[in-house]
């Protein structure tokens, strides 16, 4: 292994750029983009989420109090939403009614057709007949019901498991902050139908793609090698320096790679978001240990620096064509707008753990507008060659792993990071690793795995999340700890 060089023992090594200014890049530019984006990601999706936000309450309800007053408990509502409006930025509450007696409820029923889904606030009691008509409409609907709200909740597990309820779910708490909660099924959705994949590979998909597009709306669309090429070619060179220098800069460490390795996984990286600008795609991957290996990977460079900046931004880079992971990728910025982690795993029963690797690091798990984790920048494990971000996760910090196995399978399981190993003696494995203290039986996790080596891993316990999206999209969700 080369000499470890210090950061700024590398950059006196290198010739200076000047200040870090990105005048000639695209409108996604990854020097402003973090400061604009929330859960919406840019030049992809098209069109806001649609909400239908229903009011529920009866004339005659006399439960929680007699005469409530509508009005004053829509201000209040109205007021709750306010403080989410950035979270709530991309969303267009395009219905927005108080609903008080069944005949009010069928005449709004032909304006629900096309929502993404139903937001349905319960007022008082008495409000049954009115939510059987929202739910005749067969839209994702959740229903937000505070403790006073009534006594419907009672029926609310029984009329779940009905052919009327099959596209109904239920919060039921105090927390309002959970009304924002409650949209994010139907974003993840929305991104599905809108979002757009490219796959730079020459093996055969088109049997996935279209299972994934008539479930989801999601195309998948081949990019060749050609074009690829062409576009790499087009990058300015001054362009992909800046860009080079601000990855140097931002880094604790550089171990192995050197500046010119460095500037051409940058160049890289910007052909990656000028091919997705063009298409209006929102992820890019790339067959880098397959059919891509030796004319991108070996002849160029490889695209690890390239993904980890489109995570960061908003958008997605996914290594190994792996579409399942693309999938779940957005599935993740659409749920809780953060990124995925891509892993290698392996078991360690000794502490009913799971350690999670991959050369490919992301250094804002918590979505474009978090904070940086901090990172070195290391050669690729196995191979000894190109430019990888190698990031230090939180510790102690709740996570979800995750795969869309097939297009009606998600497998899953949550846990608590307890080690982030980093040191330069650590080189066994691939170069970003979590070690993961499971939520459930270790042993039973790795006996119920199935559908490959790869998951998804995002920061946070977004199984309620998960849960809601399987059951508006009639997707079987196992969690495989348990």
């Amino acid at each position: 292994m080369k000499r470890s060089i210090k950061r700024r023992e590398f950059m006196q090594m290198t010739s200076a750029a000047g200040a870090i200014y990105f005048s000639g890049l695209n409108a996604m530019t990854f020097a402003d983009s973090t400061k604009k984006l929330k859960l919406i990601s840019p030049g992809c999706i098209k069109t806001k989420v649609r909400v239908a936000r229903v009011y529920m309450g009866s004339s005659h309800g006399l439960w929680p109090k007699a005469n409530l007053d509508f009005h004053a408990e829509l201000q209040f509502y109205q007021s709750q939403f306010e403080k989410m409006k950035d979270e709530l930025s991309d969303v267009d509450f395009v219905i927005d009614e108080l609903v008080t007696t069944t005949e009010a409820a069928i005449n709004l029923k032909s304006k629900l057709t096309e929502v993404d889904g139903i937001l349905a606030i319960h007022l008082n009691i008495g409000i049954g007949e009115i939510l059987n008509e929202l739910l005749s409409v067969g839209k994702p609907t959740v229903v937000f019901a505070v403790p006073y709200s009534g006594h419907e909740w009672v029926n609310f597990g029984s009329l779940m498991k009905q052919p009327i309820g099959a596209k109904m779910a239920c919060i039921l708490t105090s927390d309002y902050s959970q009304l924002a909660a409650a949209i994010r099924p139907f974003r993840a959705i929305h991104h599905l139908r809108e979002a757009k994949i490219l796959n730079l590979t020459t093996r055969d998909f088109i049997e996935y793609a279209h299972s994934i597009k008539e479930q989801f709306g999601t195309d998948i669309i081949k990019i060749d090698l050609e074009r690829m090429l062409d576009t790499f070619h087009s990058i300015n060179e001054r362009e992909a320096r800046l860009l080079t220098d601000q990855w140097i800069q931002g880094a604790t460490q550089i171990v192995e790679p050197s500046k010119e390795e460095i500037y051409k996984s940058c160049k890289l990286a910007l052909a990656f978001e000028k091919l997705l600008a063009e298409e209006q795609a929102m992820v890019m991957t790339v067959d880098c240990y397959g059919s891509m290996f030796e004319p991108i990977c070996l002849a160029y460079a490889f695209p690890c620096i390239g993904f980890t900046r489109l995570n960061n931004m908003g958008l997605g880079g996914i290594c190994e064509s792996d579409l399942r992971s693309a999938m779940t990728h957005i599935i993740f910025q659409g749920l809780v707008g953060k990124p995925g982690f891509i892993s290698d795993p392996t078991i360690d029963e000794s502490d009913q753990s799971i350690i999670l690797a991959h050369c490919l690091g992301t250094t804002k798990m918590d979505g474009p507008n978090g904070p940086d984790a901090p990172y070195k920048i290391r050669t690729i494990m196995e191979r000894q060659a190109g430019a990888v971000v190698q990031v230090q996760m939180r510790m102690n910090q709740a996570v979800t792993q995750a795969i869309l196995a097939s297009p009606h399978l998600i497998r899953f399981f949550t846990g608590v990071i307890i080690d982030t190993p980093v040191s330069l003696a650590d080189d066994r494995g691939c170069r970003t690793k979590i070690k993961v203290k499971i939520d459930g039986d270790i042993e039973k996790l790795w006996k119920n795995w199935e559908h490959g080596l790869h998951r998804q891993t995002c920061y946070g316990n977004i199984t309620k999340e998960l849960a809601h999206f399987c059951r508006f999209k009639d997707i079987e969700l196992i969690n495989e700890a348990i």
